[in-house]
């Protein structure tokens, strides 16, 4: 039952951050393939919102990529003890997985704390597109509840032994 549960919660994040990455940097390459092009023209036409698209989608793209990061166990930990003392893996495996509960339990806290105070500030808007910033940093809660529950997956299958390693 755990383990279906465990499935079907990784397969909606997995659907989650694959589609969001996906249309998040088609958007933002036909938007800078397009400027490039129209800068090249002999009317000289310029996107000037395009590179504020680009760097939304470099800001989302690395957070979104954090969840991911630990779904493949991928992300930075202690790796050359284990190999000299077999015995510290275990420990140092736990070591990592509880800093990253902590990391992702300030990003819900803190990310959730900044949203609101953007959210409460009718000038807080991107400079060229004057869309509401919240709605970028509304991605740091959620990227933070995800990473924390796809951490417990992990720490779960670690533990019994399912891991990737």
């Amino acid at each position: 039952m755990l383990k279906k549960t465990f499935k079907a919660i990784d397969r909606g994040f997995l659907f989650i951050e694959e589609w969001s990455l996906f249309i998040a940097v088609v958007i933002a390459l036909f938007t800078a393939m397009a400027n490039v092009v129209l800068r090249k023209m002999p009317s000289d036409i310029s996107l000037y919102w395009s590179d504020e698209i680009v760097r939304k989608v470099i800001y989302f793209a690395t957070y979104v990529g954090c969840i991911a990061a630990v779904r493949s166990r991928s992300l930075i930990r202690i790796d050359a003890l284990p190999q000299l003392f077999p015995v510290l893996k275990r420990f140092l495996t736990l070591f990592s997985h509880l800093a990253v509960l902590v990391f992702a339990t300030l990003m819900v806290y803190l990310g959730g704390e900044m949203t609101i105070m953007i959210f409460q500030d009718e000038y807080a808007r991107t400079t060229t597109l004057q869309i509401p910033e919240w709605y970028f940093y509304a991605v740091l809660p959620l990227m933070g509840a995800m990473m924390f529950i796809r951490t417990l997956i992990v720490m779960v299958e670690d533990w019994r032994g399912e891991g990737g390693e």
